[in-house]
């Protein structure tokens, strides 16, 4: 089994990051979406990396399999996005999602941030069942702080409250 590296991105990264995320969105879930939908993508330093965020990548062999991201939005809070893992390297045995979140989570509690929020689409019922199993609770729409980056196509909301270790 080779050894998943999880790691922040970095500008080079960026046309690894669209090959992980847009075949899962377009062809497994059949969402109409392009990376021009997503300009968020196209500066993920600015967007990602800034404030208290972070975006995280998976590599193994040299090839992407696996992106999450922190967006910092302000009062302590902040949103999950961009969570994808290759089909090829999903499930327990390859761990990438397992290995993913507690990075995202520990960089939460290092920062002092007090809620992790996220949205997601209800197609994605094996990432609903990851977060649940992973301390998030669902979320109704009007729970979301003002500031959270709505995308159309989510329908499905989960929190994370964090406390300091």
């Amino acid at each position: 089994m080779s050894e998943i590296e999880i790691r922040p991105f970095v500008a080079s990264d960026i046309d690894d990051v669209f090959s992980v995320i847009l075949p899962i969105q377009r062809e497994e879930f059949g969402i109409a979406i392009t990376a021009d939908d997503q300009p968020d993508l196209a500066v993920i330093s600015d967007f990602y990396q800034s404030g208290k965020g972070q975006f995280w990548v998976a590599v193994r062999d040299g090839q992407m399999v696996g992106t999450i991201g922190l967006k910092d939005i302000g009062n302590d809070q902040t949103a999950l996005r961009k969570m994808f893992v290759a089909a090829e390297v999903r499930g327990r045995e390859h761990g990438v999602a397992a290995r993913l979140l507690p990075q995202l989570v520990a960089h939460a509690v290092d920062h002092g941030i007090k809620d992790i929020f996220l949205g997601t689409t209800d197609k994605f019922l094996a990432a609903h069942r990851f977060y649940e199993k992973n301390g998030f609770s669902e979320a109704s729409k009007s729970e979301l702080p003002r500031s959270f980056p709505l995308m159309a196509v989510d329908t499905k909301f989960y929190r994370r409250r964090i406390t300091a270790a």
